[in-house]
């Protein structure tokens, strides 16, 4: 059985306390820690860029999972890479072609990603399956946290899943947007494995026993 991972996305959290935010995310045994760039163009909101996430590599060993909601991410996965990035995805709807994309990250020593919006068909990825290491599914729209999961993914999901697991790749399945104690029995089922948490997660008032919580009720669910 593969082990559910957790993906906390600091978008979510409190910033102005960002130190005790990633000592409390350490301590709660979180596997990455999920870092969403926007440009304001392929999405209509600007969060990080690359000085933040220098600075928080500089504090802390977790993964670091970095979304890139960026128009041109070609141009600029090799220096997120050098910063820090562990895992860089990218969206097949951007303008970077995707063989190129996917290359330049897996030079730079990161392991690489597609996303595709809620729009997009799963099928759109089959091309790039054996190239990359994670396929992230949007659950939300992306651009904003907070938003309510839309429940005609889990189908998305699963049918990846089974055209995956069908073809023998090794590929992992990423889902973020409304992902809370709710939504999570819906698409470990399907056959995610890596879950990003936000809003959900910072409004627990112990993000330990929350996490505990989390994976006790994904093993349970893992092994029905």
């Amino acid at each position: 059985m593969k082990r559910m991972q957790l993906s906390a996305s600091i978008l979510s959290a409190d910033l102005g306390n960002i130190n005790a935010v990633i000592s409390d995310m350490e301590k709660a045994g979180l596997d990455m820690l999920h870092f969403d760039v926007m440009d304001g163009h392929f999405v209509p909101n600007i969060t990080f860029g690359m000085p933040v996430l220098k600075a928080i590599h500089a504090r802390t060993n977790l993964f670091l999972d970095v979304h890139l909601m960026i128009s041109d991410p070609l141009k600029y996965v090799e220096q997120f890479v050098q910063i820090g990035a562990n895992l860089v995805t990218f969206h097949l709807e951007s303008e970077s072609n995707p063989e190129q994309t996917i290359a330049s990250i897996h030079r730079a020593g990161a392991k690489a990603g597609i996303v595709l919006k809620p729009s997009t068909s799963w099928k759109m990825v089959i091309p790039y399956l054996d190239q990359v290491e994670v396929v992230l599914l949007m659950t939300v729209e992306p651009g904003f946290g907070g938003q309510s999961f839309l429940w005609d993914m889990v189908q998305k999901v699963e049918s990846l899943h089974t055209y995956i697991q069908s073809h023998g790749l090794s590929c992992q399945i990423e889902v973020d947007g409304g992902i809370n104690d709710e939504t999570l029995s819906h698409v470990l089922r399907a056959g995610a494995e890596i879950l990003v948490m936000g809003s959900f997660l910072f409004r627990q008032p112990d993000l330990s026993a929350s996490v505990k919580t989390i994976r006790k009720k994904a093993e349970i669910l893992l092994f029905e």
